[in-house]
């Protein structure tokens, strides 16, 4: 199944978390339920589909999504690269034509939840949903005892409509927040952004680095992500978002070994900028892998390295052609 595309335009949407009430443009909601980390192109299958019913029945379309990601709240010991957190995620869903996202905390108590409790409880008495979608995959409740199945079986017993969406894949292979990762740690952002189905970014805060940067002629917007990010260490041609545009660059995420060997840090060198983005949170798109990280043996050799990478982030930058963007 190919999904179809999940970009008719944006539009002003509502975002509930848990205790807020449903107000009446979200009443009787079709309601597409899952993680969504990355919301990938099987997640915006599920989303349109909601679109497409919610429409049909004249309803308001909406997603139920869960923070923390339920592994973090099941182990919390192990690092999950998370690919969309919580801003990045409602980025996305703000440019799908939703009407609204209920984020549900997930705890100890909604661990503990059953399938029905799950379905009577919150899509029908919190949310007040009239129908839900979900993947092939979909398991709720506690001890994941709800299946797809279950959900439609519940779903009749409480007049609630049930979609069930068959997978999306790539190469034969189910799409999933799983192998997003796998490809962005291999660098492969060719590959993660096509799965995605739209350019893979990262937000942050520019802070103050050591300067080092402007002293070799590369001076550098400097972003500290999550230290569970799994990004390859390399360089990357990127696009950015500022006040006049979209601009391009090229962009180390690494170590820095030449120099400290220090914690990993994304150092972003912009084309034809003069200015101070100090402060300033920004949202850091990648569009193609260049090389990876290396230690030079003299700063002269790092500098003549860090000018052939401009040169072909430009000509991978003039070569990606029109790509779906999540850029505000």
């Amino acid at each position: 199944m190919s999904a179809p595309d999940p970009f008719p335009g944006s539009r002003d949407f509502v975002v509930l978390f848990d205790g807020d009430v449903v107000p009446p443009a979200l009443s009787r909601a079709v309601v597409a339920i899952g993680n969504f980390d990355g919301v990938h192109r099987g997640h915006q299958a599920l989303i349109a589909r909601a679109l497409e019913e919610a429409r049909r029945a004249r309803v308001p379309a909406a997603v139920l999504t869960f923070e923390p990601h339920p592994r973090q709240f099941f182990a919390p010991e192990k690092p999950l690269f998370r690919l969309t957190p919580q801003p990045e995620k409602l980025r996305i869903f703000g440019k799908l034509g939703l009407d609204g996202v209920f984020v549900r905390r997930f705890d100890a108590t909604l661990a503990g939840t059953t399938a029905a409790e799950f379905v009577e409880r919150l899509l029908v008495g919190e949310l007040a949903a009239s129908a839900v979608v979900v993947g092939h995959d979909f398991h709720f409740g506690k001890g994941r005892e709800g299946t797809p199945a279950v959900l439609a079986a519940l779903c009749q017993r409480f007049d609630l409509g049930c979609i069930v969406i068959p997978p999306v894949t790539a190469e034969d292979e189910p799409i999933s927040s799983s192998l997003v990762r796998a490809a962005l740690a291999a660098g492969d952002v060719a590959r993660a952004n096509a799965l995605l189905g739209y350019r893979w970014f990262v937000e942050g805060e520019v802070g103050h680095g050591d300067k080092r940067g402007r002293v070799l002629g590369f001076p550098t917007a400097n972003l500290r992500l999550p230290p569970s990010c799994g990004l390859r260490h390399g360089i990357y041609a990127i696009r950015i978002a500022l006040d006049d545009g979209i601009r391009g660059g090229v962009a180390s995420f690494g170590r820095r070994p030449t120099f400290d060997n220090g914690p990993p840090l994304l150092e972003v060198f912009l084309f034809d900028f003069e200015g101070d983005l100090y402060g300033r949170r920004v949202q850091v798109e990648f569009v193609a892998w260049i090389r990876g990280e290396e230690r030079f043996a003299t700063v002269e050799a790092l500098v003549a390295q860090m000018q052939r990478d401009s040169q072909a982030a430009r000509q991978a930058l003039a070569g990606a052609g029109k790509a779906r963007s999540m850029l505000a």
